[in-house]
């Protein structure tokens, strides 16, 4: 269910989720996660509402990815892989939601945040949001199979490879030029500009949208891997010295010292 720090709200057709830590800027515990998956449940189970708005609170983060203090406690490859499992399961409930679904975006979403974002249907945001997973320079970790075919379905794998490789967060403009996000609106027009193409959205055939989303989750899904089958690779960096080195570096606030092991 909803917590203090995942707020759900409906209004005839229109649902919204509010990611409520902007003191973290929203950055992702297991319980705001699981409150997602919760929020899509309601969402689905209520048959007035058609579409989902996902947002952040404090306007200067969508999510900032997960909570990195949760992996000081990892010490191997299978706790890696864990977590990659279980973040996945999360990233399907959002992307396999029978409504449609819109990231309203204000300010960064990285890493785990951008993978939400990316799971949602449509992407609107503000001038000022940046988007990126930077986990190159700051944990050393790496996205699942699924989140890689997520991005790579939606800005191809020539930036695609740009981005993870420099862990830069891209602006968004860039991100509008990319494909990431469908439309950039003035920060003070938000709310009202995703109000409106969420009512759009409401107001057509159920049906169809929802059978023409699950139809393009099919051929998307068709094309990725199977389930475990990058898992080797998923351990070599959560398995790492590396690993290690950068989840304690972020936690000190310090540049980390990358060996390559």
């Amino acid at each position: 269910m909803p917590t203090p720090h995942v707020l759900y709200e409906s209004t005839g057709a229109i649902a919204r989720l509010t990611f409520n830590r902007p003191e973290a800027h929203n950055a992702m515990t297991w319980e705001m996660y699981q409150a997602l998956v919760d929020c899509c449940d309601r969402a689905e189970e209520d048959p007035g509402v058609r579409v989902l708005v996902l947002r952040g609170a404090g306007g200067k983060a969508f999510v900032a990815g997960t909570d990195i203090a949760g992996f000081r406690d990892f010490d191997s490859a299978a706790d890696g892989i864990a977590y990659e499992q279980r973040l996945d399961a999360v990233i399907d409930r959002l992307e396999r939601a029978a409504v449609a679904t819109i990231a309203q975006v204000d300010g960064i979403a990285a890493g785990g945040g951008c993978a939400i974002a990316a799971a949602c249907d449509l992407r609107v945001c503000t001038p000022g949001s940046r988007f990126g997973v930077p986990i190159a320079r700051t944990l050393g970790n790496c996205l699942s199979a699924a989140n890689h075919a997520r991005f790579l379905d939606l800005i191809g794998p020539t930036r695609l490879k740009e981005l993870l490789f420099t862990g830069r967060l891209i602006g968004a403009d860039e991100a509008l030029a990319a494909g990431l996000v469908n439309r950039v609106v003035d920060a003070d027009a938000l709310d009202g500009s995703v109000g409106d193409l969420a009512a759009a959205i409401a107001a057509n055939a159920p049906l169809t949208i929802r059978v023409s989303k699950e139809m393009i989750r099919r051929v998307q899904a068709h094309r990725r891997t199977a389930p475990g089958a990058c898992h080797d690779l998923i351990g070599a960096c959560y398995g790492s010295a590396d690993f290690r080195e950068g989840v304690d570096a972020f936690l000190s606030k310090r540049a980390p010292r990358w060996r390559g092991v």
